[in-house]
This record gives C-alpha cells, structure tokens and sequence, in this order.
C-alpha cells in the first residue's frame, strides 16, 4: 500500500466517520465493527474510523480495533491539527491520536475566510498550526495524511495562502496532502485547472481527492484529480455522507478499474462483489438502498423499453456500459405499459419457461400487461404475479385452490388499545371445503394468517411462507379515501424471495389479490420442482 506505482490508486473509505454525518445514519460500536470487517473484505486500503478525542464511542472502537486482525485495511484515526497557542505536544487531542492509531489523518483550514472566522487566529498562526502538528505527529506515528479542509474554496478566495497552507503540511512530512471540497460547489473544470497549479507548486508532493456532492460532481471531481495525477482518493460506500453526501466510491472504485485501467485493492474478485458490499453495509446501516444507485444499484441495468430490450437480445454492449457481473450485479428487463414483446419473451427465458417466439400467447400476455398497467397493476415490482400470469396465458399453470368466500372484521373493544382484527376463510382444495378463522395484526396480517391456516393442511410446504414486507399505494391521489388502492407483497420461505400485485378500489381486496399470488407462485413452484 504504497505510492510507488503510478498506476496504483489508494483507497481510503471515511464511512465510519463522514457517512455517520449524513442524515438519517447512525451506526452503534458492532455496526462500525462490522462494516469495518466487510470494507477490510473488500479491499481498502484505509478505514477512517473516527476521532478518538470527541466521543466516547470513537474511543471505544479504537480500544477494540486492536483486535479486529483485519487481513488488508488499516484503521486510521481522525482528528484536527493542534489548538492555537499550544505545542502539539501538549495538545490531548493529538495525544489521544497517537494513542488510537499509528496512521493519523489530520485536518487543517486553507481558507483564511475559517482562519479568521472559525479559528480566530492569524494566518501565520494557522501555518504554524499545521507545520507543528504534522511534524509532531510524524516523529511518532508511522504515516500522517493532511486533510486541506476548504482547499477549493480557499484557493478560489486567496490562492496564494490556500498554496502557503499545503507547503507548511508538505514540509511538516505528510505522507500525503488531500485537497478537500468540502461545500462540494466546485466543478470539474476548476478542479482541474486548481490542481495542476498546486502541482506546479508542490511538484514532489502526493495528492489526494476529497470531495463532497453538493453540485453533484463528487464522484466526477474525484476521477479528474485521478487523471491529473491525484493516487489518493478518499469517499464513503453509498455516497452517504452530510449534506447531499460525500463522494460515492461504489462508483468511482468501478469507474478506476473498468474505465480508466488503474490498480487499486478492490479488483477481480472483489470488485465482483461491489453490490453484495454495498447492500450489505446499508442493512448494517438500517439504510434502505438507493435502487438507481450507479453500478449497484437495483435498476442500474433494468431495461424497460421494448426497443431497448430487442436491441440487447443481439448485443448487450447496445444498453449496458459494462458486463453487470463484473460489480456483482445483473441485467433486468422490466415489464409495463411501454413492453414489447422482446420483454415478455426475455422475462420468460428468465424464468426458464421455453416459449416460441411466435406464439400468440406472448402477443396475449403483452397485451394484458398494458391493460392491467392501465388499471393500476405494476409487474416491473411484482415479478410473481407476471410469471403466474405469463404461465396461465401459456397453460401452464393450474389452479390449487378456490375462494368460497372471506370475512374481516375489525373491533374496537378498548379506548386505549389497538383494534382486535379477525379473519374467517371457506377455500375449496379438489372437492373439500375448509371454512378457518384466525387473528392478526391488522386486517391483511389475519387475512394472510387464515389463508394459510386454511391451506397448510392440503400443502404443508406453506409453513415456509411469511410476509417480509407490504406496501401500499394510493391512485390517483386526490381522490382520497375513493382512489385505487395498489398493494405490492413481498413474501419468502428462508430460500428466495417474491413480490406479487393486487390493485382494487378496496384495499381488503388488493391485498386478497396479492396474497393469493404469493400463495400460488409458491405451490407452482413447489409443484415445478417435484416437491408437491
């Protein structure tokens, strides 16, 4: 992990810290452990994990990472440079970093607008801030990289001192000066015109590249320092990060690799697993992921329109930038109103049902696709209900129960307790009537658990199914309590998971809808593979 190779970029990941600083994340000390354990997996070089001085959990977990045998990273503490009229030697926030970490990342002001306002210091004073605190720090630790908090904005505003700022860090001995843009209003242009001088400046210096997406060029702004020379670029999984968030490096480690030809530790393999990563860091996180995320995202390589669709069918190069395998992730073809018959014939393959391209019934099935479309239904959401209905459109699908009828009922017993919500069911399996009540939490749930109830006893394998999740939507909005009512289920049995479909002016029946296809889609499944 050094700085050797000029086609070798390092990686240093600032989730830990800069992501928790993003709204509506926060991570407890085995969260931070374990995202730690899985960014090692994935090949950074450096994890910041926090700033030991200014809380309590920081300073837990770098009591903790002593013992985290990590196989690649290493865990790099965060702080400031010395406060004014101190030595860094008498500073107990420089101390508490040597103590945390022998790699240190210090952060300092290249902007006199902060000198002035945020530190309340003079400008010579900030210099010497930053000489002392580098040099201190680099008789005792192994390896110190500057962070030159504002460098952008700094240079824009008084070039001359933002250049002074990063010479005193570089003669203080930073492994590495990082130029930082941190209201991340800089553009691309500028941050290739601004780093090109420093280079000028500083000609045996390494830079590296922090930068935060206020404009929406973070991951653009990193990958223009990259070309201009920078083999240091910081960023945080997912983009997450305070304010609009910090540069994404789902995007910018593919970006590297697959476009531009660089080195860096997440490559082959582990690039391969640059989704699963991504995912599995947000449910760490108790983040729902971003579905047109670049690269990993669920709909990063979801085809939806039916020219598109055709012309992939010949040559994927035609809609995809790159083979989706190679971050993990896969194509998909959507379904809806603006299909053709290249979708429905693609999906099927998926399935694994064998169709012919000429049969009528992939011109049926498209069809009823736009007519239910029409009337509210969403398959691109609800793939279990399309392949139901693209299987009974073939006759290749049968009918494993009946409805005879349902009841719901909702009672209000107590003022401070929630409604009692029961369900009473009469199905008919192959000539027998069973007639079943059940309980739940909430008209959907006892409808769900008395179906089932009902039907376990003629398919048992249904003890496997439960309802993962249940959303509703209402359409068209301004119609209130009289709109269409959309309900998409997500069930699973411990193995796979599906989504199915139900769309009614009565939510009761948009969810009987939808619950009847979560049941079928798994007896048709059991029943394909010879398990029922």
């Amino acid at each position: 992990m050094g700085y050797g190779k000029n086609d070798q970029v390092i990686l240093y990941d600032t989730t830990l810290r800069d992501g928790t600083q993003g709204e509506e994340i926060s991570l407890q000390l085995m969260d931070k452990i374990a995202i730690a354990h899985r960014l090692d997996e994935l090949g950074m070089d450096y994890i910041e994990a926090g700033w030991p001085g200014s809380n309590p959990k920081d300073a837990e977990f770098f009591e903790q990472a002593r013992d985290l045998s990590l196989s690649y990273s290493r865990i790099t503490a965060f702080g400031s440079t010395r406060r004014k009229g101190i030595k860094a030697a008498d500073d107990p926030q420089i101390l508490a970093l040597l103590k945390a970490s022998d790699v240190i990342t210090i952060f300092g002001k290249s902007w006199h607008l902060h000198v002035k306002e945020a530190l309340r210091t003079t400008l010579e004073e900030n210099l010497e801030m930053i000489n002392d605190s580098i040099s201190f720090l680099k008789e005792n630790a192994e390896i110190v990289f500057y962070d030159a908090e504002h460098f952008f904005d700094g240079f824009k505003d008084n070039p001359e001192y933002a250049l002074k700022t990063l010479e005193a860090a570089h003669q203080g001995g930073a492994q590495c000066l990082i130029l930082c843009d941190t209201n991340g209003g800089t553009l691309p242009s500028e941050i290739k015109a601004i780093t090109n001088q420093v280079q000028e400046r500083l000609p045996d210096a390494q830079l590296g590249a922090h930068m935060h997406n206020d404009s929406e060029c973070a991951v653009a702004n990193s990958l223009v320092m990259v070309e201009e020379g920078a083999r240091h670029v910081q960023g945080t999984i997912n983009g997450w990060g305070e304010r609009c968030g910090n540069a994404n490096l789902c995007s910018i480690i593919p970006s590297l690799v697959l476009k531009k030809g660089f080195e860096c530790g997440v490559d082959g393999d582990r690039l391969a697993r640059l989704r699963e990563m991504s995912r599995t860091i947000a449910e760490i996180a108790n983040v729902i992921p971003d579905s047109r995320q670049a690269f990993v995202g669920r709909s990063a390589f979801a085809h939806k329109g039916g020219v598109h669709v055709s012309a992939m069918q010949r040559n994927r190069e035609t809609y995809e930038h790159i083979d989706p395998s190679r971050v993990g992730n896969r194509t998909r073809v959507l379904l809806s109103d603006l299909s053709g018959r290249s979708n429905v014939i693609f999906k099927a393959l998926e399935f694994g049902v064998e169709v012919d391209v000429k049969d009528p019934a992939i011109t049926q099935v498209l069809e009823q696709i736009k007519e239910m479309e029409n009337r509210g239904f969403l398959y691109e959401s609800a793939e279990g209900s399309f392949e139901l209905l693209l299987k009974k459109a073939l006759g290749r699908h049968r009918r494993f129960f009946s409805l005879v009828g349902f009841r719901v009922i909702d009672e209000k017993r107590d003022w401070d307790k929630p409604p009692l919500s029961e369900a009473t069911i009469m199905v008919e399996v192959e000539d027998h009537v069973e007639h079943t009540a059940a309980v739940g939490n909430g008209p959907v749930d006892a409808m769900n658990a008395a179906l089932r109830k009902a039907l376990t006893k003629f398919y048992p394998v249904l003890e496997q199914v439960r309802l993962l999740d249940y959303k509703v939507r209402i359409m068209p909005e301004d119609k209130g309590t009289a709109a269409t009512t959309r309900v998409i289920i997500e069930s699973g049995d411990g193995e796979s998971k599906w989504s199915t479909v139900g769309v009614s002016d009565n939510i009761i029946e948009a969810s009987w809808q939808a619950l009847v296809d979560s049941i079928e889609y798994k007896l048709l499944r059991e029943e394909e593979a010879g398990r029922l």
